[in-house]
């Protein structure tokens, strides 16, 4: 396992520094380096990442000043030159704290807290199929079970879930080809159901989480034949 890790840093000599660490480490894959805030910020936004190796003292923008502008905030390891900053930095949650000049041990300890924190975070069922997603500029994960049905709406298609309704850009058949065909079927041409959650169908509808969804004339003997195999 590998953590998609970027490096937050003004000084070229310390991302280098960090990033022979990170490319040495197993558990790491880096992901990319940004000099300033601004640019690491529309990184994390536009990519999934795990960790961030992060400087604290950086010019306009601080390292603290980043993580509080972040919605959906990965792991953090903060690096700094000054120790004061140690128990700040712990109520920003993070994961780990390293004072410059960085150790080879001390940086594997931190790496080792991230990986035992991340595996804690992202422990998935088995019977949890799940993708991802990208809606909003975001990657999300969507745990398949959880999805009721999905809708077509022009040229996006939305993911009907008890949690939310997550619109994404895709065509119909490229997202039903990442479904497995034995729990969704494309009932009509703007709907696909999970059929796990069917209540009841006549010739006309499919009753889907107390939802009545329309059902194609051609599609209701694979329907049944699909039932019987859930």
């Amino acid at each position: 396992m590998k953590l998609r890790s970027i490096i937050v840093d003004d000084s070229s000599m310390q991302r280098m520094a960090v990033a022979k660490l990170v490319n040495n480490h197993p558990n790491l894959a880096l992901i990319a380096e940004y000099s300033n805030a601004i640019e690491a910020k529309n990184g994390i936004k536009n990519n999934e990442i795990d960790l961030i190796f992060l400087d604290v003292e950086m010019p306009i923008i601080s390292g603290f000043d980043l993580l509080e502008s972040l919605d959906n905030r990965p792991q953090v390891i903060l690096i700094t030159g000054k120790p004061d900053y140690a128990l700040k930095a712990f109520d920003y949650d993070v994961t780990d704290y390293l004072h410059k000049p960085i150790t080879m041990s001390r940086f594997d300890a931190s790496v080792k807290r991230a990986v035992a924190k991340f595996e804690q975070l992202h422990r998935i069922n088995e019977d949890e199929e799940h993708i991802f997603v990208k809606s909003n500029l975001k990657k999300r994960k969507v745990i398949l079970n959880d999805i009721k049905w999905i809708e077509a709406l022009g040229d996006y298609i939305k993911l009907v879930t008890d949690e939310a309704n997550i619109v994404i850009l895709s065509t119909m058949k490229s997202f039903e080809e990442q479904l497995p065909d034995d729990k969704f079927l494309r009932i009509h041409k703007s709907y696909i159901i999970n059929l796990e959650k069917v209540e009841k169908f006549n010739s006309k509808n499919v009753e889907v989480s107390g939802r009545s969804i329309p059902l194609s004339r051609n599609k209701k003997t694979e329907l049944a034949e699909a039932l019987n195999n859930v």
